[in-house]
């Protein structure tokens, strides 16, 4: 649910209900402030929901804001029917919950925050200076001031990340107003000040862009006082602006035929270059990692880096029926179809390519090339000895008792083998990772799923250009497997990693090589 963007003045009428989110949490209907709950935790969650505009697991929710002994699941239906009392109308449901997730309605609904942004995604040029003014004033205040230790350090991390935005926000309006050509002389030196100290090499790269004798009568951004800029006197590196837009992805939802939703996230801008679901995805948690983190800015620094959470995990359902092969793929062309993607590359990691491998033969009109990491073609059900069939169906068991317990043994199984020259640090983290994606059950179901996998007699009628890098020691799946799916391809380019680990970490010397292979590989077909 996406808030309704307002594209007028800030004011709203009286009558309607409006949240602010600039400074202290306000709810206020016909002029006047609504009582809020006494509990922080109660208005940290109302604020949380307000402000991501979309559904969220309880579970997720719980995790946030209440530790085990608090018993969780209690205090948030408490907390949202006190919010109900709140925000809920006569004949308005703002709060929306089911058994799975939690959403807050904001159709109609007026939100200080997403107002400002939504008004300097419309017309930034258009935009009048009382207006701006109005903006840069709401945009002192900090967001959501009081709220910094009501949730867990996720939740902080998220109200960081928002903070960032608005700060990144009021930069923009700063520069507006202190460029604005209707700005009169008397109030230029405010607001040339204001935008200097809050972005200083914003400010000065403008003052030395300007033709010569432009800037005198102006604001000088290096001396602070009115006078010319020489463009000699600042010799700065490059601004680290460029790399804005990858602190923040954009999540949507789309629906499957079978009523499946699946959640999917966008990063960074361009050439689109769209991801198969692997083992376990969180959009929220992956994306930010240890693991994971470099390796998605990395690909996004150019392009529009698009990722799903598969069905039963992550942010998209998990109480799902249909947990196959055949679903996974019809998830991709879901995601595919939903964002509109005419041609494109496909990343496919793990059992991800094997989804990709059929994708591109259903649809070889749309994919541009595939990128295959640590793949296979066929799942250990076709391939393995009798004895290692018994190891993976007592794995199998394991999972089913305890993968959802605080006893981290049962989940590393999979971390250990995952990424056997990971540190410490990092195997505790994709330990607590794959507890918070999925559910004991799902755990065991997508062992089977990916365990049926068979797409060797699709990998002759691949028709595009292909490169499969393999880790030389990979402990999940074996060299051997990846050198026999890129044989299989017609024209497949092969690169061996030198690594044991089936996931890549940025610090090993085979990440870099990764990298720059597939940097290489997509320059050289234009894609």
């Amino acid at each position: 649910m996406v808030p309704k963007e307002n594209p007028g003045r800030l004011m709203v009428p009286d009558d309607r209900l409006s949240i602010s989110l600039l400074g202290e949490l306000r709810v206020s209907r016909g002029g006047s402030d609504l009582p809020l709950p006494a509990s922080r935790k109660a208005r940290a969650l109302l604020a949380f929901l307000v402000a991501t505009g979309r559904p969220h697991r309880r579970e997720r929710l719980c995790e946030l804001f209440w530790d085990l002994p608090d018993d969780p699941k209690a205090a948030l239906r408490w907390s949202l029917s006190k919010l109900r009392g709140v925000v809920d109308g006569p004949d308005r449901v703002r709060i929306v919950a089911d058994r799975e997730r939690v959403a807050f309605d904001a159709e109609g609904l007026d939100v200080d925050i997403h107002e400002v942004h939504a008004r300097l995604r419309q017309d930034e040029a258009g935009l009048a200076l009382p207006e701006l003014e109005e903006m840069a004033q709401r945009l002192d205040a900090v967001l959501l001031d009081g709220l910094d230790a009501a949730g867990d350090e996720s939740f902080a991390s998220w109200l960081m990340a928002e903070r960032e935005d608005a700060r990144i926000a009021r930069i923009k309006i700063l520069r507006l107003l202190a460029t604005h050509p209707d700005l009169p002389a008397i109030a230029a030196p405010k607001w040339r000040r204001l935008w200097q100290e809050a972005d200083p090499e914003g400010a000065e790269a403008h003052a030395l862009a300007e033709p010569a004798g432009a800037q005198f009568g102006r604001y000088n951004p290096v001396t602070r006082a009115p006078g010319p800029v020489a463009a000699t006197n600042v010799n700065r590196a490059p601004t680290r602006g460029s790399t804005r837009a990858l602190r923040t992805q954009r999540i949507g939802f789309c629906d499957v035929p079978d009523g499946t939703k699946i959640a999917y996230a966008t990063l960074g801008t361009g050439a689109p270059l769209l991801k198969a679901a692997n083992w376990l995805t969180h959009l929220e948690f992956d994306w930010t990692s240890p693991i994971w983190g470099k390796c998605f800015a990395e690909i996004a620094r150019n392009r529009t880096f698009i990722r799903y959470d598969e069905r039963g995990c992550g942010l998209s359902d998990w109480e799902v029926g249909d947990l196959s092969f055949d679903a996974f793929v019809e998830d991709l062309e879901i995601v595919a179809d939903k964002l509109g993607l005419e041609r494109f590359p496909l990343l496919g990691i793990s059992q991800g390519a094997a989804v990709c491998i059929e994708y591109a033969v259903r649809h070889p009109e749309r994919v541009s090339g595939l990128i295959i990491v640590g793949g296979y073609a066929a799942g250990w059900q076709h391939t393995s000895t009798p004895e290692e069939r018994a190891r993976r169906e007592a794995v199998r068991t394991l999972t089913e008792v305890g993968w959802g317990t605080d006893n981290p043994a049962y989940r590393h199984i999979f971390s250990q083998t995952f990424m056997p020259d990971a540190d410490a640090q990092e195997l505790a983290w994709f330990d607590e990772f794959q507890r918070l994606t999925t559910s004991a059950a799902n755990a065991a179901r997508f062992q089977d799923a990916f365990g049926a996998i068979d797409v060797r007699d699709r990998l002759g009628q691949i028709d595009v250009p292909t490169i499969v890098l393999h880790s030389k020691g990979d402990q999940r799946i074996p060299l051997d497997t990846g050198r026999a799916l890129a044989s299989g391809i017609p024209n497949a380019q092969f690169v061996p990693l030198d690594s044991r680990n089936h996931v890549l970490v940025d610090y090993e010397p085979a990440w870099a090589v990764c990298m720059a292979a597939v940097r290489d590989f997509l320059d050289e077909h234009g894609i």
